[in-house]
């Protein structure tokens, strides 16, 4: 009986853990129900913390690793669960405690509990005191850098943009390969080691091809976000503008190609309120305006000085430099260079290994003929390639490649650009003023892409050395046809380059050398420009020079001493512009009547032409400019017994004339003009000389007032005034620039009555000599755009603005002037009344005026802005002061003469 109580202990237990399973698995649904309801609660708790997470992360803030885990965490139970769920639906077709898949529920029960228990763990850890926390990306992030020259004063200039509250938006502008990428480099790294009051600075490539998620992407990165690829640009946005509202930020751009919507980026906009501020870098002005710039600075070419200290640091060798041979030679290559930094150390690494004066002689020849030759400079070519390629469209770029057939930074005068561009085809072959506004338009693209740069005078362009050198690389399709463009202008050529260097070529230029004589007879069907003007010794051309240039549509010949115009010009049926001014012609070849095409005959300052055959004119139906100010003045008067002789009544047959410039020398000749209205009103250049009886010009009641743009008058002996007559208010002579009054000495006044503060808007020049009785020039202080005034030999003049004007010391009068030139002024007391500012003022040259004892000019500019004075040392040490400071701050630029 002893084993019945183990036994009976034993079966106790088994019946009590049976019983337990049992109940498991009679409790299977209630444990599903309660599984379920946890699960939901815990999702649920999961989804509220997700939609916080998502605003929170939209200020830019980062969910922190415990929070990162926990959610981790629950998907992984939410698995689990999902698989218990799905077993327990497949096992409720099992019935009974003792069904062979009782195992198998019993088991299940106790995935569930134990599941139970974590879900509410989890729940339990789901409370959470910080979700988030904020981004701290450094303040500046380094950019590789190497010290540059010459940027000092440039970023000077930046700090005081950033310190000025008003200013947000700074552009930096100038051309490709000028250095704005490493001065933007240089104000990022500067703020590494300097306090600022900055939360993040953001550097951003943003490059030709820029597309805005990438620059998001990049903002988003250096801001420390997280974002996806896939991820909405809307939501990229926000994300963007959530943070930033709350920082002050510095943008910088690099290489900004068209405007940038802020906006649409997520950059709230740099004002005096949020104190953020935005740099850009550009090539074009035009994205300076599309960018709302607050102010803009232009990135300087480098100075003679500053561009020798750039070489000679990348040639790395004084010793071959500081040899006199090849420091000439290397100061030529500088010049070359044009002050653009890319190029001084592209060609500085080229030339560090070369030691012979052969090997420098030849890299200049190099970079007059070929420069892509040189090592490096191709590379130079592309990154400049990215401005042209820009360029609005194809009349601009032919424009801009037009220009390389002019010397290396040689002035170019606007107007005959555009005239010659209209020659070529560029533009509207009309010459009416829809095609020079699109000439002028062209010629506006090409500065504001830095291609093109203001000359020696408003008036003129230029082109940098380097810019030029692309061009040409350009012109001849990148170095694989050399022959389209055959250029070798001031280059000091004797002698003409053989003519099989022509052949093929569309456009050659040969201006501004030494030739005396063209010998050949060149075969040049292609041939469409042909330069040869300042060859100042050039004075013979073959007869039949000309005969084998069908194609040709410009031939300049002008400032040549050629006397003859070979009869071969008759064959350039194609011929559109023929400029001969100041030759030593002497008569216009009948041949020339047959260029039926041609719209363009300059014939300006041709002192010697003395005749012109009818057929010589009456032949060109086309002709829209004929010049033959100071020229030609033998008009035939009808009924004169000069038949052959052109006339005034052929004038009268041009019909397409526009402008027309003139010659006059006989008040018969200028009474006829006068009642000729088809030519009057084209007459822009007037030259009156020598007409007896003529006591007054009316240029009103003769018709010249509109469009006159040059009058000069010569020797008239018995001219008192000029007269204007008009409404009140009206503006006089409106296009009039320049003004020359020679030998006039019973010239009382300029003008009977005073212009008007309306008139001579654009009178730019005055030019007066031997006008003995006039006793001032007063008016001139109602010019707005005079630049220049020569006072010349005129006994009587008493001053240039007379005691009786009422001016102002704050007179806006001569603001625009750079010269004043007075020689042999004997009565001259004053320039003005009273001291002005004459603030754009570069040269005063004074001979021979004993009675002027002062300089009418304030000096509240310091002496770097003041005009060099041009004098006698005995009248500048005569001069009376009213300060002496004043006298001082001009030392500097007083000159001897």
């Amino acid at each position: 009986m002893d084993f019945i109580t183990p036994l009976i202990s034993i079966i106790d237990r088994l019946c009590t853990a049976t019983a337990s399973r049992a109940s498991r698995v009679i409790n299977l649904d209630r444990s599903m129900h309660y599984l379920t309801a946890e699960l939901n609660e815990l999702m649920d708790k999961r989804d509220d913390l997700t939609t916080r997470l998502e605003r929170a992360e939209l200020d830019g803030s980062r969910r922190t690793n415990e929070v990162q885990r926990w959610l981790a965490r629950v998907e992984v139970i939410e698995a689990e669960a999902a698989s218990i769920m799905e077993n327990f639906g497949q096992s409720r077709q099992g019935l009974g405690c003792f069904n062979p898949s009782c195992c198998s529920k019993y088991n299940m029960s106790t995935e569930m509990i134990e599941k139970l228990q974590d879900i509410s763990e989890l729940k339990g850890k789901g409370n959470f005191e910080r979700l988030v926390t904020e981004p701290r990306p450094a303040p500046v992030e380094e950019k590789p850098c190497k010290p540059a020259i010459g940027i000092g004063v440039m970023l000077d200039k930046v700090w005081e943009f950033l310190e000025e509250e008003k200013v947000g938006i700074i552009a930096l502008y100038g051309m490709g390969g000028v250095g704005k990428t490493t001065l933007l480099k240089t104000i990022n790294n500067a703020f590494l080691s300097s306090d600022h009051n900055f939360d993040v600075v953001i550097w951003v490539l943003v490059s030709k091809e820029f597309v805005v998620s990438k620059i998001q992407q990049s903002i988003v990165a250096r801001l420390g976000l997280p974002w996806a690829d896939s991820e909405a640009h809307e939501l990229l946005t926000s994300k963007i503008y959530n943070v930033l509202k709350k920082k002050r930020f510095l943008l910088l751009f690099d290489d900004v190609w068209e405007g940038i919507d802020l906006g649409d980026i997520g950059i709230p906009l740099p004002d005096d309120e949020n104190k953020c501020k935005l740099i850009f870098t550009t090539r074009s002005m035009d994205v300076c305006s599309d960018m709302d710039a607050h102010r803009k600075l232009k990135v300087e070419l480098l100075n003679d000085e500053k561009s020798w200290q750039l070489f000679c640091e990348k040639v790395g060798r004084m010793d071959v430099l500081e040899s006199p041979p090849i420091r000439t030679y290397a100061k030529t290559i500088i010049r070359k260079c044009g002050g653009l930094p890319l190029a001084l150390i592209t060609v500085g690494r080229a030339m560090a290994n070369k030691e012979t004066e052969e090997e420098w002689k030849y890299a200049i020849e190099l970079l007059n003929k070929s420069p892509s030759e040189l090592r490096g400079m191709e590379d130079v070519f592309t990154l400049l390639k990215f401005s042209y390629d820009n360029l609005e469209n194809e009349t601009a770029k032919m424009c801009f490649l037009y220009c390389s057939l002019f010397p290396q930074s040689y002035s170019i005068e606007k107007e005959q650009l555009v005239e010659y561009w209209i020659a070529e085809g560029f533009l509207d072959s009309s010459y009416d003023s829809n095609a020079y506004n699109k000439g002028y338009a062209a010629i506006g693209s090409l500065k504001v892409a830095f291609l093109l740069e203001t000359g020696e005078e408003e008036t003129q362009v230029k082109m940098n050395d380097v810019i030029r050198s692309f061009a040409l690389w350009i012109a001849s399709g990148c170095g694989v046809n050399k022959g389209n463009f055959f250029v070798e202008a001031s280059l000091g050529l004797t002698e003409a380059p053989g003519v099989k260097n022509w052949e093929g070529a569309q456009r050659v230029s040969l201006l501004d050398n030494a030739i005396t004589r063209l010998e050949e007879v060149p075969m040049c069907p292609n041939l469409l420009t042909l330069l040869l003007q300042w060859n100042n010794c050039l004075n013979r051309i073959p007869d039949d020079f000309f005969q084998s240039m069908s194609a040709l549509r410009l031939l300049d010949l002008s400032f040549t001493s050629i006397r003859r115009i070979p009869v071969s010009i008759g064959q350039l049926l194609e011929l559109r512009h023929l400029n001969l001014t100041a030759t030593k012609i002497t008569t216009l070849p009948k041949e020339l009547g047959s260029l039926a095409k041609l719209v363009h005959l300059n014939l300006l300052r041709t002192y010697s032409l003395r005749t012109i055959p009818r057929e010589a004119i009456s032949g060109l139906s086309k002709l829209v400019v004929l010049n033959l100010y100071y020229s030609y003045e033998r008009w035939k008067i009808q009924n004169s017994n000069c038949e052959d002789e052109v006339g005034f009544e052929v004038l009268e047959t041009l019909t397409q004339l526009r402008f027309l410039g003139l010659t006059i020398s006989t008040v018969t000749s200028l009474h006829r003009l006068s009642g000729i209205r088809s030519l009057v009103k084209c007459v822009q250049y007037l030259f009156i000389k020598e007409c007896e009886g003529l006591h007054q010009l009316e240029l009103s009641t003769l018709g010249y007032g509109k469009l006159l743009r040059r009058l000069s008058i010569n020797d008239c002996n018995e001219l008192n005034y000029l007269v204007v007559e008009g409404e009140a208010g009206e503006n006089w002579l409106p296009n009039l620039e320049v003004l020359a009054l020679y030998g006039l000495p019973n010239l009382i006044s300029v003008w009977k009555t005073p212009p008007r503060e309306a008139s001579l808007q654009n009178l730019r020049l005055l030019n007066i000599w031997y006008c003995h009785r006039l006793k001032n020039v007063s008016w001139i202080s109602l010019i707005p755009r005079l630049e220049a005034i020569y006072l010349f030999y005129c006994k009587a003049l008493e001053a240039l603005v007379s005691e009786d004007e009422k001016l102002e010391p704050d007179s806006k009068s001569f603001s625009r002037l750079k010269t004043i030139s007075i020689r042999d002024l004997p009565a001259l007391r004053i320039i003005t009344p009273l001291a002005l500012n004459f603030s754009c003022l570069k040269n005063i040259a004074v001979i021979d005026c004993p009675k002027l004892k002062k300089l009418s000019i304030r000096t509240a500019h310091n002496s770097t802005t003041l005009p060099t004075v041009h004098c006698s040392k005995d009248w500048w040490e005569g001069l009376e002061w009213e300060e002496l400071n004043t006298k001082n701050a001009f030392l500097t630029n007083f000159t001897s003469n």
